[in-house]
């Protein structure tokens, strides 16, 4: 912990109530019509209303964290937590600003001394009673929880037609925009991010066929835990002509088999590398000593002939990061042979 928390939990309530209506960093160019607004958005089938921005944000992970450093609110911030890496160069100065109220997962009891008027996290999974507590729990505490729309995308189907999940992450950012009054700073990363995305369309290289990838995340125990349909590395498989492997699998990072890999017979293998954040299994070095001593694994011919293409987990997680990943996909596609 880089600061201790500063605030009991007594305090909790006050400060829900005590919320100025402008935190001085330009958010707003009219901070007091934004204040006096009511504003609504729905987060993973809950409806969330503001009537002023947030101004003490707690993050439940890195992915969260960097997202509201780049729409610029480190000072609307009570604290981050759960690092997985290193942050990215970017956004270092303003990340030095934020009390870390944990380099892990965050608890319950961590999260409510901070005092917060408002928590987000990219996945569902922070939100229970062993970690921070459920949504409905931090509710009746009146903190608001904001979940990231790539972890459900059922919930946050537009008409009953599904979304990408590119597209689900560029909702977080307006949602959040609209949320904290910076609409404005929220188009321009949806901008840029966009032309990241139109960029590898225009340039989509030339692939040898369709192959098949299976991207494993992380390991526990024997356990790998691998992309589904609505994970955002689906989706940059299909933008760089590739197939993601379990595409029939209607979760994000469904908890699978290593038999279960090899019945894929995946043509390469891309392994999430985590080393930073120092868990057995984390580093791209465990996940294929792992799948080296599984020996149904160890027999695929992806496996025997050294297919594997490292990537950054958190670029894996909806984030800011997550358009990085394609470029490396791409080279690392080259490097094995099925770009031309």
């Amino acid at each position: 912990m880089r600061h201790p928390a500063r605030l009991g939990i007594a305090a909790l309530a006050l400060s829900l109530t005590a919320v100025g209506c402008s935190s001085g960093d330009g958010g707003t160019s009219d901070g007091a019509a934004a204040a006096a607004r009511t504003t609504t958005v729905t987060s993973c089938g809950k409806k969330l209303s503001f009537e002023k921005p947030p101004q003490r944000a707690v993050a439940l992970d890195q992915s969260s964290t960097e997202v509201l450093l780049a729409l610029g609110l480190e000072k609307r911030m009570a604290g981050t937590s759960n690092l997985k890496t290193k942050i990215a160069p970017e956004y270092r100065a303003a990340y030095d600003k934020v009390d870390v109220l944990s380099p892990k997962i965050l608890t319950g009891e961590q999260l409510r001394a901070a005092t917060p008027d408002f928590t987000l996290g990219g996945f569902t999974d922070y939100f229970t009673k062993d970690r921070v507590g459920t949504r409905e729990e931090l509710a009746e505490l009146g903190l608001p929880s904001f979940v990231s729309a790539v972890d459900c995308p059922k919930q946050n189907a537009a008409g009953g037609g599904a979304k990408s999940p590119f597209e689900l992450l560029f909702q977080d950012y307006t949602d959040l925009g609209r949320i904290f009054g910076v609409e404005e700073r929220a188009r321009q990363l949806v901008k840029r991010q966009r032309a990241v995305l139109a960029e590898a369309a225009r340039t989509k290289p030339d692939v040898k066929g369709e192959p098949s990838v299976v991207w494993v995340y992380s390991v526990y125990g024997d356990t790998p835990y691998v992309a589904g349909r609505s994970a955002i590395p689906s989706e940059m498989s299909r933008l760089v002509g590739a197939r993601n492997a379990f595409d029939d699998v209607d979760e994000d990072w469904p908890q699978v088999t290593w038999e279960e890999v090899a019945k894929r017979k995946p043509d390469f293998i891309v392994v999430g590398d985590l080393s930073e954040r120092g868990k057995p299994g984390d580093s791209a070095e465990d996940k294929l000593k792992a799948i080296r001593a599984n020996p149904v694994m160890a027999r695929l011919p992806a496996v025997e002939e050294k297919r594997f293409v490292e990537i950054p987990g958190t670029e894996m997680d909806p984030s800011v990061r997550a358009s990085k990943a394609l470029p490396r996909l791409v080279a690392g596609m080259k490097d094995l042979g099925y770009v031309r």
